[in-house]
């Protein structure tokens, strides 16, 4: 039987407004049935990179706090830290940047708690028992949470043709660990040549897995070193792979080895999914906002042309429908010849597939559907 998938346009008058549009979405669609009065509800969402602006607007995310409210939970807004060093890779600077971006509790009503800590640890290993990994580590905020309205920004990405739903859940939900998991089948490296033998990484280390360690006499050292004779060194069989080094150096001397192949991080993702949904399967709720659908994450610190015009708001309770939805939608649409689209203008053309020709990004949905997290088919009812 097809999966609903509530879907509104952008239009509003002075009779109908956008905020009453978004409020019978919001009802349609049964967010009230998902929360659990008196409880603890996480609503997922990214704060956007500094320097972005596609991310999906605070005034927005505030008409699903008051509904959630107005169903006896208790919101919060929440994500977990980055991989990669930046404006988001401890809660710290990942709070500072989503109130300069707009999600202060004066505009939004909702605290923000990221759900892996302060930096990046916090997590909890769910038991997913998949082929590609027994357990997931998601953030421990969001696995304590009674329940989730998971708010995505629809757009393409550069690793899995677009993300939606499934990825905001799986990607986001895992901790800095979690995410080098997908991203790599190797631990960091160190860069022998920009460490300056500072020992911050040694001190970070939860196993004591690098030394300071006798430089070769044709090893040059940075200029800056604290100590020309010592680099940092990695026993590879004692690194568990949890990524604390690569937040730790100040030196951009620890780097993460990206080699996942594209459908082996895609199978992992979805696998992470699965994690950061269990126990909330009757109460998690999805929308995706398809606006300014640009090519490539909310994580770069800029975003490029839309590939397609505003298409509208969907939401539903089937994470793998909604992004099959969202992709039809976009593809469905005229191309925006201002974009980096090369030759998919007209409707009916693979948009996402224009832009990452290399990139099959069914697999993400159809491992979804492989391992119980939803259907492909569904419904869409205008609101």
């Amino acid at each position: 039987m097809p999966s609903q998938v509530y879907y509104m346009d952008l239009r509003s008058s002075l009779k109908r407004t956008f905020d009453q549009k978004m409020d019978e979405l919001i009802e349609a669609v049964g967010l009230a049935e998902c929360i659990t009065p008196g409880g603890l509800t996480a609503v997922k969402l990214h704060f956007g990179e500094r320097g972005n602006t596609a991310f999906i607007r605070p005034v927005h995310a505030r008409r699903f706090v008051d509904a959630i409210k107005a169903a006896g939970g208790q919101p919060f807004l929440t994500d977990c830290n980055t991989l990669y060093v930046g404006a988001r890779s401890d809660s710290a600077t990942h709070q500072v940047t989503a109130i300069e971006n707009g999600f202060a509790y004066s505009v939004v009503r909702a605290p923000i708690v990221i759900a892996d800590g302060l930096k990046g640890q916090e997590a909890t290993a769910v038991k997913v028992g998949l082929a590609e990994t027994e357990e997931a580590l998601i953030g421990s905020a969001i696995t304590e949470a009674d329940s989730l309205v998971c708010l995505s920004h629809f757009k393409g990405h550069e690793l899995c043709g677009f993300g939606g739903a499934l990825k905001n859940m799986g990607m986001g939900c895992g901790s800095r660990q979690g995410k080098l998991f997908m991203h790599s089948n190797i631990t960091p490296s160190i860069e022998v040549k920009k460490c300056v033998a500072c020992g911050s990484c040694i001190e970070r280390c939860p196993v004591v897995a690098i030394k300071l360690t006798k430089r070769a006499d044709n090893e040059p050292a940075p200029e800056d070193s604290q100590n020309p004779k010592l680099k940092a060194l990695k026993d590879p069989e004692r690194c568990i792979g949890c990524g604390d080094c690569i937040l730790a150096c100040a030196y951009e001397a620890i780097e993460i080895q990206w080699d996942a192949e594209i459908p082996d991080l895609m199978r992992r993702m979805i696998a992470y999914s699965k994690g950061s949904l269990m126990g909330k399967e009757d109460k998690c709720v999805f929308f995706n906002f398809i606006t300014q659908v640009s090519p490539a994450c909310d994580c770069y610190p800029h975003q490029d042309a839309p590939l397609v015009a505003d298409v509208g708001i969907v939401a539903s309770i089937d994470p793998v429908a909604i992004d099959q939805a969202s992709a039809d939608l976009v593809n469905q649409a005229p191309g925006n010849p201002h974009s980096c689209l090369k030759e998919a203008f007209a409707p009916g053309d693979d948009k996402f597939r224009d832009v990452y020709p290399k990139i099959d990004w069914e697999i993400q949905l159809d491992y979804a559907v492989q391992i119980g997290l939803g259907s492909r088919e569904y419904e869409l009812i205008n609101i």
